[in-house]
């Protein structure tokens, strides 16, 4: 079977790749490499995320679900920095290089775990979790996710989520407002939807 960037451990060689890139008015630098989704530059979904994504009304911590090498994690956490925010990943090679990225961009209000989905992320509880799921993985796996999204919210806490039309937003749709009773299409974009679902 092809490695997929939410591999435990990566076999592709490393071959790590800098560069930098604008969000939310504020210019980052970020490491990537092979094994890891989304090499050469902040993807769009993810930018478009971290573009509409807005503070909960809660009080609580942040998770970044399925955060790679941590542009979302990072960007947020340095946009709001009364928050902390977790940053989870199955990839030991993207969690390592999300690590670096927030040292690099002098970002201390996060910490990282090593997590399929929510399996050491137990008994933790978040204010917003926001994810750009890894649509390969299946939708099984991806609905699995928004589940275990909603019961680790703290009432009145949000689930953002990006993903495109072609790549199932429509079920994405559907699943949240199945979950939540909620779901509003934040934005549209290119054919991504960002979507909010609130607990």
């Amino acid at each position: 079977m092809a490695e997929h960037y939410f591999s435990q451990q990566p076999q592709s060689k490393s071959s790590p790749k800098t560069w930098s890139y604008q969000l939310k008015e504020k210019v980052y630098t970020f490491t990537s490499d092979h094994g890891v989704f989304s090499k050469n530059e902040v993807d769009y979904g993810t930018r478009l995320l971290i573009e509409q994504f807005t503070e909960p009304k809660v009080q609580g911590r942040l998770l970044d679900l399925g955060c790679g090498y941590g542009p979302i994690g990072v960007s947020v956490a340095d946009h709001f920095p009364n928050r902390h925010v977790t940053m989870a990943d199955i990839n030991q090679r993207a969690l390592n290089l999300a690590q670096e990225n927030a040292a690099m961009n002098h970002v201390d209000n996060v910490d990282f775990v090593a997590s399929d989905r929510f399996t050491n992320l137990a008994d933790q509880t978040f204010a917003a979790i926001l994810t750009n799921p890894p649509i390969r993985a299946g939708k099984h796996v991806i609905h699995k996710m928004y589940e275990e999204s909603k019961l680790a919210l703290v009432d009145q806490g949000e689930l953002w989520v990006v993903i495109q039309k072609k790549q199932g937003a429509p079920s994405t749709k559907e699943k949240l407002h199945v979950l939540f009773g909620n779901v509003e299409a934040i934005a549209r974009s290119k054919g991504y939807f960002i979507l909010r679902a609130i607990k």
